[in-house]
């Protein structure tokens, strides 16, 4: 088993894959991507997924260079070809080979690159105990400059958040939105816990809607847990009950700490273990 990747048509070894340099996906951050999971040799979601690629290429005007049944086959095609059934998939969409100028116009038309291999994103202590976090002095992008509803290749936003988060020696920090209030991680969204209810930011309050988040507030209704989209502020995760992270790669991790400050007990709350089994189920369920 090793890891694969697909470009326009074609299968590498990992230390063989290639771009071009004038790729504006590299150039420009012009282009869109997903991370999706895999469990039992399924793809988790895949449709859902497909649909935010396609949305988040529309919204920068960029035109797919192969359709939904032809990326599932290539998809496919990457993991039979990694031998991998429990991984990570990274799916891809650039602009293409362009030249040194900004007008995407003369590009070749869009290049699509998918990698299947394995990925860890926290240390198995913190599913168990919590992590700690911190607020970023970055703010998430406004909405009205690039979305954070679009999965773009520029996560210079995120990335500046993360080098926050690296330098007060955490692994996440959470981004504010213009207005003060919370949005989401750099790479993960949020929800809090209180007074038995489960919250979490909307997509108004400058945050990626995300498939596990999705998930998770599908899980708790079914599960009997009262769930909202709620606009927050830093004062409600200080004085939350519980406080967890979901992305794709992280799955549900919960949260212990902010800012120094301890959430609840300082341990991962109840709602919390109910939710991360009922997500465990889910996916494993096929």
């Amino acid at each position: 088993m090793s890891p694969k990747v697909w470009i326009d048509g074609k299968l590498f070894e990992k230390d063989q894959a290639r771009i071009s340099v004038y790729d504006h996906g590299l150039l420009y951050g012009d282009g869109v991507f997903e991370g999706l999971r895999v469990y039992h040799g399924k793809i988790f979601e895949v449709e859902k997924h497909l649909d935010r690629l396609f949305g988040s290429a529309r919204a920068i005007r960029l035109t797919p260079p192969h359709g939904r049944d032809e990326l599932k086959t290539a998809m496919q095609e990457t993991l039979r070809a990694s031998g991998l059934t429990d991984c990570y998939i990274r799916l891809v969409l650039t602009r293409g080979v362009g030249y040194l100028g900004l007008n995407p116009n003369r590009c070749s038309g869009g290049s699509t690159i998918i990698i299947a291999d394995t990925i860890d994103m926290y240390p198995r202590e913190m599913y168990e105990k919590g992590m700690s976090i911190i607020t970023a002095t970055v703010i998430r992008n406004h909405p009205n400059s690039c979305s954070p509803r679009i999965k773009s290749l520029n996560y210079l936003n995120n990335i500046l958040a993360k080098i926050e988060a690296a330098d007060a020696n955490v692994p996440e920090a959470v981004m504010l939105n213009h207005e003060g209030n919370v949005a989401e991680c750099s790479a993960d969204n949020i929800f809090i816990v209180r007074d038995g209810q489960l919250q979490t930011p909307g997509t108004a309050d400058g945050i990626l809607e995300g498939v596990t988040r999705n998930a998770i507030l599908n899980l708790a209704k079914k599960l009997g847990i009262n769930a909202i989209e709620k606009t927050l502020q830093r004062f409600d995760l200080y004085v939350a009950e519980e406080c967890f992270l979901t992305g794709t790669a992280a799955e549900v991790v919960p949260v212990t700490r902010i800012d120094g400050r301890p959430i609840g007990a300082g341990v991962p709350g109840p709602i919390t273990g109910k939710l991360t089994e009922a997500f465990s189920r889910l996916v494993r369920a096929g």
